[in-house]
Formats: structure tokens, sequence, C-alpha cells
């Protein structure tokens, strides 16, 4: 018996699947993050290593009846980081093949089950990626949030930072954000926001974690706030557009949207798929079938067989 293992690796843990050959899924686990770009080298040892004797128990003949290790991770195209992942790898006792992608391939996999079709990732940071049936592929977005990143959880708790500081000085109607952002943050000056926003220990998921304020300021009505909420929604309209039309999958294919801003904020939800219904009317919007852990084994199968 062979098996197959699928590695989702994100900055806060890596979710993994086995597989028996067949597809039979065997094992699911989750171990530590995998943040190839910022994490010490003796964690990322440390998670690798632990991912390779969980995946050894439960395959019957131990890890070298693993035949193919598919692993799906941001940043995987710098070979140091794809080399220090196969080292860590290689290290840890995997001795068969293994497949390195972007986490955003994984994801596509999984969440149409297969390696067609399209998503939307609106999470800290913001892509679309897809490939058709004639195996074109094409991605917009996802540059970083420095130049790029729109109707991410960043661009929105950005924005809601610049409500607050533009309604204190008068560019800005009188705002909900305000308080919000205030109770959030535990301040109540725009002083401190400006001290939270430019510490040096700052980095862009304490922005988006702000994300969330967004859906309670709209709640209550609050038209800057709902100003937010449509602004981010039509760049991610944008993002996903540019993918279905230089696809050829504007007119009846399926997108699926992944991400917490698509999944957990209402509004910008609602917002963007009337705006992606208004431009592509028979493109379908749906929730992602499977996991890009999943998606990562089902790419492992496809290596395999």
């Amino acid at each position: 018996m062979r098996y197959v293992a699928g590695l989702d690796g994100g900055g806060t843990k890596t979710a993994v699947t086995v597989a028996e050959e067949g597809g039979a899924v065997v094992h699911s686990f989750v171990a530590g993050p995998l943040n190839l770009n910022g994490q010490d080298e003796a964690s990322v040892r440390s998670t690798l290593q632990g991912i390779c004797e969980e995946v050894a128990s439960v395959c019957f003949g131990g890890l070298e009846t693993c035949a193919v290790m598919a692993v799906g991770a941001a940043g995987i195209s710098n070979p140091t980081v794809s080399g220090r992942l196969t080292d860590g790898l290689r290290q840890g006792g995997y001795a068969g093949e293994l497949v390195l992608v972007g986490d955003h391939e994984t994801a596509l996999w999984g969440a149409h089950e297969g390696p067609h079709g399209m998503i939307l990732i609106a999470g800290t940071g913001s892509i679309a990626y897809g490939r058709n049936a004639e195996g074109l592929v094409h991605r917009a977005g996802g540059f970083g949030h420095l130049i790029d990143d729109e109707g991410s959880g960043y661009s929105i708790g950005r924005d809601l930072l610049s409500a607050v500081v533009r309604s204190s000085d008068g560019r800005e109607a009188p705002t909900a954000v305000t308080e919000l952002v205030y109770a959030r943050l535990g301040v109540s000056t725009v002083q401190e926001i400006v001290g939270f926003v430019y510490a040096k220990e700052r980095n862009k998921a304490d922005i988006a974690a702000l994300a969330p304020v967004l859906s309670a300021a709209c709640d209550a009505g609050d038209a800057v706030a709902l100003r937010i909420a449509e602004r981010n929604a039509q760049a991610l309209v944008e993002t996903a557009s540019a993918v279905a039309e230089r696809l050829g999958l504007a007119e009846g294919g399926e997108l699926a949207l992944l991400g917490s801003v698509l999944l957990q904020s209402r509004q910008v939800r609602a917002a963007f798929e009337a705006g992606m219904a208004a431009r592509h009317p028979r493109l379908r919007c749906i929730d992602a079938r499977r996991d890009a852990a999943h998606g990562a084994m089902l790419l492992a199968l496809a290596e395999l067989g």
C-alpha cells in the first residue's frame, strides 16, 4: 500500500491530510506554522520533523510508504524558501517525491476538488487565481499590502483607521467606526491610534485584525462603513473579473470564495456577489468544496497516478 500527504502551510498552523493511493483519507491533523519567510530555522525544522513523525505513524509500513507529499505555502517560488522546506522534510526522514506549489494552487484543487476552476481569496491579503479546461492559468492580485491586496482584511483595516483620523480632523463625517476601533484597540485618542500603527513591531496581520469592526459599523447603518464595504467589494470584483475574463470563464464558470473577509463579512460578500452578478450574470459564486490541505492531497494523488 502506498500513501500520499497534502500539506497546507500557513503562518499560524499547518493542516495535513494523509490518504491511501486509492484516495481514501486515513488521517488529518494540524501541526505548527510554516511561515518560511519569517520563521526561525529551529521552529521550521521542529514543525517538519513532527509532521514526518505523524505521517509515518499512520502509514502502514512507515514514512517510506508515503510516495508523494504535496505542499502548498506562501512564497514557495523563492528558491530559499523551497530549499528550506525540502531540507527540513529530508532531515525529518521523508525520501519520497515532493511537489511544492503556492498555497493558491492547493486552495484551487481543494475548492473545486480538481485542477480546474477559479478561486478568490480575501483574507489578510487578496488574490484571484484560476485554470481552465485547456490548462491556461491566470492570477490577479496578491502582490502584497504595500502595492496591492485590495479588498483584503489589511485593506479594510487600513480604511477603518483612515476613517478614524479623517473624521477626527473634519475631512470625514462623524462615524461609528471611531468608537468601535477605539474599543477594539483599547485606546481613546487619535494620537494612540498613530502610535499603534507606526510601532516598530506592527505588521500587516495586526491591521487586518481590525476588519471585523466593519460588520458592526455596517449593521449600525454607518455611512462611512458602508462606503468602505462597497469600495473593497468592488476592488474584489475587479480582481476576480480579471481572471474570469482572461480564462474565458466569465460566462458559466464557477468562482469559489475563500478567506475571512468573504466568509465572515456579510456586507462585503453581498456587495461583491451583487457586483459580480451585474458584470457576469452567468458566473456562479460558490463556497469551497474542500480545504487546501485536501487539495494538496488531491494534487499528490494526481502526481502519483
